[in-house]
């Protein structure tokens, strides 16, 4: 049996520790236990999140986490405009619509970050205040992009729309500063950089937030925001929680804390660079320009006559190494490299030998070594 390198922007590789927590004994979720166990979570999540704002766990994708986001904070008939640069970006439109919201997107080519400029002048004209919230997704896993969210939140200036980041994908892998950049909602997930199974989202709720959802009369009763505060504040959930997902939880944040949020940010940007490098040195071209360029995944565009579901089901088939195809119009025409949560330096470079050996199997002309190596430089450069 071979050893599988897990190369997604989620899930990823889940830490013997974490799974260890996840193993635990089932306990009462009514009772003083759990009660200790929410705080602690709770409390945890507040310090990655970088706020003192309500942080809400749900069972759920992170897709859980937007449409709460949305049923809890827009009435059916009121507008919104969604800051739209992939996949992600559409699919919040699209769940504001299904919620009855009037949707005006600003769409941006795939593979560029969203302008701030082209937001400010659209809010400007928005002088009868009619836009009652911005969506924004601050890590696009479907490019590779990487939204400027300091920049496009001050884009609305005194505007009192609420700003809503879906950070599914980039919280824990990039800076994020919940309460200093003034976000109203930021939605995150454990599959990513927490390094946690699916199952969990997280949704933090600035005060400004929470007087709109008061107001709010779209229905919901599941994703109700309102139900979970009430319950979190005596300890306990509205409903069943994922018991063994917050036990796990506990045990991520640990390695979060004991690593610091900065040398793990600080890693994800090497671990970038490494990719980065490496697939320049061997010839092929990368989808985001190196100033947008996420830190938790890299898109990579196949070379010419080489479909990229060939190179992958290659790396999968021959070397065990599995790594994410293009969405929707870059389906096989790109591949994308995960680099985030429990990832390191040499899970890179032996995906990048993988890769390097199954585009030789593939036809394409490559130099075996020569992006092992640029990654490997970039690994001696940090530690000079």
């Amino acid at each position: 049996m071979k050893k599988q390198y897990l190369l997604l922007p989620g899930p990823t590789p889940v830490p013997s520790q974490v799974l260890r927590g996840l193993a635990k004994p089932m306990i009462n979720h009514r009772g003083p236990e759990f009660k200790k166990l929410l705080t602690e979570v709770s409390e945890g999540l507040k310090e990655v999140f970088s706020t003192e704002n309500d942080v809400l766990i749900f069972p759920s994708a992170g897709t859980g986490g937007m449409e709460a986001a949305v049923v809890n904070f827009i009435s059916p008939g009121e507008k919104v405009l969604v800051v739209s640069i992939g996949n992600f970006g559409d699919r919040f439109a699209e769940i504001c619509r299904r919620f009855g919201a009037i949707v005006e997107k600003l769409d941006f080519p795939w593979g560029t970050a969203a302008d701030p400029a082209v937001l400010e002048d659209r809010i400007k004209k928005d002088t009868d205040q009619e836009i009652k919230a911005v969506f924004v997704t601050h890590n696009e896993t479907s490019t590779g992009v990487t939204n400027d969210l300091p920049q496009l939140r001050a884009a609305l200036g005194d505007h009192p729309a609420l700003f809503i980041v879906d950070s599914v994908s980039g919280l824990g892998a990039m800076p994020l500063e919940t309460d200093a950049w003034k976000l109203d909602v930021v939605v995150a997930g454990s599959q990513k950089s927490f390094m946690l199974p699916p199952g969990l989202s997280f949704v933090s709720v600035s005060e400004r937030a929470w007087e709109r959802a008061e107001k709010c009369t779209n229905p919901r009763y599941y994703w109700d925001l309102r139900a979970a505060r009430e319950f979190a504040q005596k300890g306990q959930t509205p409903y069943t929680p994922a018991l063994p997902q917050l036990t796990g939880l506990v045990e991520s944040l640990k390695m979060i804390k004991e690593e610091g949020k900065e040398n793990v940010i600080a890693r994800h940007r090497m671990l970038r660079d490494m990719v980065r490098s490496g697939v320049r040195a061997l010839g092929l071209s990368l989808l985001a320009e190196d100033d947008v360029a996420s830190t938790a995944v890299t898109a990579v565009l196949a070379p010419e006559g080489i479909a990229a579901d060939t190179i992958r089901s290659t790396m999968r088939e021959k070397f065990n190494v599995v790594v994410a195809g293009g969405q929707s119009k870059l389906k096989n025409k790109i591949f994308r490299i995960g680099h985030l949560g429990y990832v390191q330096e040499l899970d890179i470079l032996a995906a990048l030998a993988a890769l390097e050996m199954s585009l030789a199997l593939c036809g394409y002309q490559v130099n075996i070594g020569q992006g092992v190596r640029a990654a490997q430089e970039v690994v001696m450069k940090e530690l000079a």
